[in-house]
């Protein structure tokens, strides 16, 4: 297979391209100078190049924002520390590497671990002279951070439920597969933090290999997301995605995925040429076309995409650019073949499910809800402390939702009172039937303290905010409702606040915009309600939607179709 490199964004570079373009082309396929800046003792921050650079390495320059005006009055550097994410197609681990990453955020992170909304686990906390220690430490569990953040294709999200259907076994290795052909060929992260020997390979008459034979020098002009579903389920937000896969059954086997392309939720305020957009779908193909079909789409936005402009970057501003009749051309001229015709599917919704349930290999899986992903020990429970004893008994395997929650796999009968009484004894309730149907549909992002683009707070605030909530639909008769909240500290779309039912995203400390009535399943987006809400207003508003929906809406309607059939929104 052979990438076409359009030369014409490459040639237009020097004088147009933005300046991470200009980082990318200087930096020999993402060495840059990382090595030295790394080991630079005066300082625990790395230069503005390189903070760009490391994003392709999976981690992220932060400073702790809670203390950083207390800092500035002392004469101090901020308090600058590492995000790394790591890359877990599918959100697939094992016990043993459980007890490594855990180990990881003990030694070198903050003590805590958190479970991304692409299915991913990520450390913070972690000291520049702590990083080479730590990424060797994830090498030693066989897993990496390539491809974690920066510009190429990211961690490749698929249903973790291995209760759907025999189905599902033959789906769930498909992100692997696209995940591991879509990689970045470059050996600059094995140099600089596992040591390997610096080298190029050299093809017949001594020329230099092509490090990069599908990103190039230049990679993509922004980052690209795939995700896969399975009918019924949309628990990955596949509409969300710059490719979504919808796995298609046929007499009980995959036949193949229905492709939709052109989905990314980040918008900047003030700019109304940025906007969410929900992918297309634009035809059928087979498990054995799937890799080709990702690998040209992804081809595509690296010739046609926006390089000047960081803003109008994604993939989907290439396709409202171009159109999708051109697109599906050019991907077709590629292939050498038409997608076929879109197969029938239907998703019911984006949740997850809680509990435990028999698996189809006659073992046991068991659903936790997750607190926004984040793995500690608190005053209430040692949720931390209860997966880590799991592990060590070897008792079950981890996935990782999209929704940030955790699945325990392949539980035997035998054991699932011990599993039980693990979590019982660490003060976790192993089923989420306690918890209000908002808070079970909740997501948030980490925005705060650490986030350096979050204007407001999301994880930290948002249960507060529910515990008030919850006393509306406990006047209403709602709390097992469910209904879909999601909140983010700006409006870059981490936590899919969009695809809320109720979303609200951060315009300053303490103020949100209220959007409503994103479907259930995953298939339309929220619209804007309501701006600059602080928390009073919040629930003055809320309170009075939630008194309408018990009041008037119909059978078996969903919060955020009511608020489109009451038209306290517009559809379209």
């Amino acid at each position: 297979m052979t990438a076409r490199i359009d030369p014409k964004p490459l040639n237009e570079l020097a004088a147009n391209g933005s300046a991470v373009e200009h980082i990318k082309d200087r930096s020999d396929y993402l060495r840059g100078n990382l090595a030295d800046d790394f080991r630079n003792p005066i300082t625990a921050a790395i230069s503005e190049d390189n903070v760009q650079l490391v994003k392709f390495h999976g981690s992220y320059m932060q400073d702790d924002r809670d203390v950083r005006l207390h800092r500035q009055e002392k004469k101090l550097e901020p308090a600058y520390s590492f995000m790394i994410r790591l890359r877990v197609p599918g959100g697939d681990l094992s016990a043993a590497q459980w007890i490594k990453l855990d180990d990881i955020s003990n030694q070198y992170g903050n003590g805590t671990s958190r479970i991304t909304t692409r299915q991913a686990l990520q450390f913070h906390g972690i000291i520049k002279f702590d990083m080479k220690n730590t990424i060797k430490a994830m090498d030693a569990a066989l897993l990496d951070s390539i491809a974690g953040c920066g510009d190429v294709n990211r961690n490749v999200m698929c249903t973790p439920d291995p209760a759907l259907s025999r189905v599902h076994a033959e789906v769930f290795p498909w992100a692997q597969k696209i995940s591991d052909h879509l990689l970045p060929q470059s050996r600059a992260y094995h140099e600089i933090w596992l040591d390997e020997e610096q080298g190029k390979t050299l093809v017949a008459g001594g020329e230099a290999a092509e490090t990069e034979p599908l990103y190039g020098k230049h990679y993509l002009p922004r980052k690209f997301k795939i995700a896969i579903a399975i009918p019924p389920f949309n628990d990955m937000d596949v509409y969300a995605n710059d490719i979504g896969l919808i796995a298609v059954a046929e007499n009980g086997h995959l036949a193949g995925f229905n492709v939709a392309v052109g989905g990314g939720l980040g918008m900047t305020f003030g700019r109304d040429d940025t906007y969410p957009r929900l992918a297309s779908v634009i035809g059928f193909c087979t498990p054995e076309q799937v890799l080709e079909v990702c690998f040209h789409i992804v081809a595509i936005q690296r010739d046609y995409g926006n390089r000047q402009d960081r803003k109008l970057s994604r993939f989907k501003y290439t396709l409202d650019r171009f159109g999708l009749d051109w697109f599906q051309q050019e991907l077709h001229e590629r292939l050498g073949f038409a997608l076929s015709k879109v197969r029938a599917f239907e998703f019911a919704t984006t949740g997850d499910r809680f509990g435990w349930r028999s698996s189809t290999d006659g073992l046991w899986h068991l659903g936790l809800r997750l607190e926004y992903g984040r793995v500690l020990d608190n005053d209430t429970h040692r949720l931390k402390s209860a997966l880590r004893a799991i592990a060590q008994q070897n008792l079950s395997g981890f996935r990782m939702t999209g929704n940030q929650n955790l699945i325990l796999t392949g539980v035997r009968e035998a054991d699932i009172e011990v599993v039980e009484n693990i979590l019982h004894e660490h003060g976790y309730a192993p089923d989420a039937s306690h918890l209000s149907g908002l808070r079970r549909n909740s997501i948030a992002c980490v925005a705060l303290n650490t986030c350096p683009q979050a204007m407001a707070e999301a994880e930290r605030y948002l249960p507060d905010l529910i515990s008030k909530l919850e006393v509306s639909l406990d006047k209403y008769g709602l709390r097992h409702d469910d209904i879909k909240i999601r909140m983010t500290g700006c409006p870059n779309g981490c936590g899919r606040s969009v695809l809320g039912e109720i979303g609200l995203i951060g315009k300053s400390l303490g103020r949100y915009n209220l959007y409503l009535g994103a479907s259930f399943n995953g298939d339309r987006l929220n619209r804007l309600y309501r701006e600059n809400l602080d928390e009073a207003a919040i629930l003055t508003v809320l309170d009075e939607l939630f008194t309408a929906y018990a009041t008037h809406r119909r059978e078996a309607e969903s919060f955020g179709d009511f608020v489109i059939r009451a038209a306290y929104v517009n559809q379209e």
